[in-house]
């Protein structure tokens, strides 16, 4: 029986599970690295603290995030597509750091460990922001008229060390929670293997529930009552997080660290280099495995040899020397078909991955061009005033809408057509999304031609100023953001954590988060070329200080078509995926 078969008729009651033992078959431990019961341990009963960790520490990353863009242009005095450039550049820096955290958690310290100690720094670097913000000597002083003072050198290398140490704390934190949160289901056991879709789903919900709340009295707060108390409300939640974290200790199931994935992937390719002249057999039985039920690896399970890329099978070809002797424990000169396979499983995901990158930069505009677009439009809604970056609560509340749609309407029924345990697959997934992000990016391109038309209308063209059109024409444009989200994000933890080796999750879930960095430097890149050529010949380009006087309807098109070719190379590349096949 096929495990999604398995799944559906398990969901179904149609199949009753196995006797299985009092501890969880997947090689996890408690805290002090003795055998776990299944009872006493994991599943929901732990997922509350990471749950309520996670929420806690979204709220405080969207609190400097959400309303970033706003910040640099108003009380750091920097120009529109500087501060745009700026606020990517340090998203994306924030995207790349988990490759750091990732390694470690992998090979030397284990998730739990990774998280508690970067949660530190992050919670260091949020007060530092916050003192950069309070302090008078600390940040530039107010503009007089048009007369807007630039900040000193001290002030600008104060505050961006406070931004850059929560980029470095994210790097502990984003590879490792979702994935710790999923190491409490136990794999080997059905019914616990199916319930961990569902936490995905609400892993992601708890994420949109804190970015809710920064995005709308946050951003506030930060506008109407200043900016220390709306960047030391975030520093605080960030203090909860951590003891959230701390709390659920007693009942987590922790994964061993299996050593360096990076090290294991340069074994093969060495050792395939030095056994390059000798014929990949045709029987694969004649390739090195370990006689053991266990993997090599720690905490590894074996992986079942596959077709593809077979030039790095010659890893795992032993020499007449080796047999001779009988050593094999030089992983240099001859690596097992579970670290081969670890290998190519990565390789076969690339293609995927890469079709990610076009999606976290249309993601990307949410907190720079959708908020600097919103700041030329009518913010006023009767007497009360919308921040243009309490805009992003519409992309949050569609996030937290779909979510439970998506788990208890959308999955039943689609199980029904396409006998999948989850009701999509992970690539079906991720595809719904990827064409969402067209719809939204078109959605925002209409918006902001119909805002240059009034504004052309009234001749507002030559005045920097917000043109009358209500702002709440944004909300299309975020609502298919935030169910593009729910498909593409969600879709990808899933896809990275379930494909995945068993010693490379934190690894697999940093390259997923790598997507979003690279999104981020590759918007900013693109900024850059349009800031470029468009300017040339005194020309003002897409993107002035003045919106009026530009096209920022042409950058949405942009990416629009881009998000469609990106698309399109997806679908290519999901028909050619092979899923990962564990012994």
């Amino acid at each position: 029986m096929g495990r999604h078969e398995e799944e559906r008729l398990l969901l179904e009651g149609r199949l009753t599970e196995p006797e299985s033992s009092l501890y969880t078959g997947d090689g996890s431990v408690n805290v002090k690295g003795d055998p776990v019961l299944k009872s006493n341990t994991g599943t929901w009963k732990a997922c509350p603290f990471i749950l309520g960790n996670e929420c806690c520490e979204r709220l405080a990353y969207y609190g400097i995030a959400t309303n970033l863009v706003s910040y640099l242009t108003k009380k750091m005095h920097e120009g529109n597509a500087s501060a745009a450039r700026n606020v990517t550049t340090w998203q994306g820096t924030c995207y790349l750091t988990p490759l750091i955290g990732a390694v470690l958690a992998d090979a030397y310290w284990g998730r739990y460990w990774t998280i508690a100690t970067f949660s530190t720094i992050y919670f260091i670097g949020m007060c530092t922001l916050s003192l950069s913000a309070s302090v008078p000597s600390l940040k530039p002083v107010e503009c007089v008229g048009p007369m807007c003072p630039p900040a000193t050198s001290s002030q600008y290398a104060f505050f961006y060390t406070g931004l850059y140490l929560i980029a470095l704390g994210t790097g502990g934190i984003k590879p490792c929670v979702s994935s710790f949160g999923a190491d409490q289901f136990d794999d080997t056991d059905p019914k616990e293997r199916v319930t961990k879709g569902s936490f995905f789903n609400w892993f992601y919900f708890s994420i949109n529930i804190g970015a809710l709340v920064s995005s709308s009295l946050i951003v506030w707060i930060q506008d109407n009552r200043g900016w220390g108390l709306g960047f030391g409300i975030p520093a605080l939640f960030m203090g909860v997080a951590i003891v959230s974290f701390f709390l659920g200790t007693p009942l987590y199931r922790f994964q061993r660290p299996g050593g360096s994935p990076i090290t294991r992937m340069c074994q093969v390719l060495v050792a395939s280099f030095r056994k390059w002249s000798l014929p990949v057999p045709v029987d694969s039985s004649i390739l090195y495995e370990t006689p053991d039920k266990e993997s090599a690896i720690k905490g590894s399970r074996k992986l079942v040899h596959t077709d593809e890329l077979k030039f790095l099978d010659r890893a795992a070809i032993p020499s007449p020397i080796e047999d001779s002797t009988g050593n094999y424990n030089n992983p240099w000169r001859l690596c097992t078909v579970t670290q081969v396979e670890e290998f190519k499983i990565l390789i076969r995901m690339f293609p995927i991955w890469a079709t990610g990158i076009v999606f976290s930069a249309v993601y990307a505009q949410m907190s720079t061009m959708f908020v600097e677009q919103g700041m030329m439009m009518d913010t006023k809604i009767g007497s009360f005033t919308i921040p243009a970056a309490s805009l992003s609560t519409f992309d949050v509340i569609s996030v937290i809408f779909w979510v439970p749609v998506y788990d208890r309407i959308l999955v039943p029924i689609a199980r029904r057509f396409t006998n999948q345990g989850r009701g999509f697959t992970e690539l079906q997934r991720m595809g719904i999304g990827l064409f969402l992000s067209v719809l939204c990016m078109s959605a925002a391109a209409l918006v902001e031609r119909r805002r240059l038309e009034i504004a052309a209308s009234l001749g507002l063209i030559d005045q920097d100023t917000p043109v009358p059109m209500g702002i709440l024409w944004q909300i299309p444009q975020y609502f298919l953001l935030g169910a593009a989200e729910v498909f593409t994000f969600i879709g990808q933890l899933e896809f990275f954590y379930d494909q995945s080796p068993d010693a490379m999750r934190s690894l697999c879930s940093a390259l997923a988060l790598l997507t979003t960095s690279l999104g981020n430097y590759l918007s900013s890149f693109i900024l850059t070329v349009v800031t470029s050529i468009t300017t040339r010949g005194g020309e003002l380009g897409w993107i002035p200080d003045n919106l009026n006087q530009g096209h920022l309807d042409r950058f949405f098109w942009l990416l629009a078509g881009l998000s469609f070719a990106n698309m399109v190379a997806y679908v290519f590349c999901a028909k050619l995926y092979k899923s990962k096949a564990a012994t």
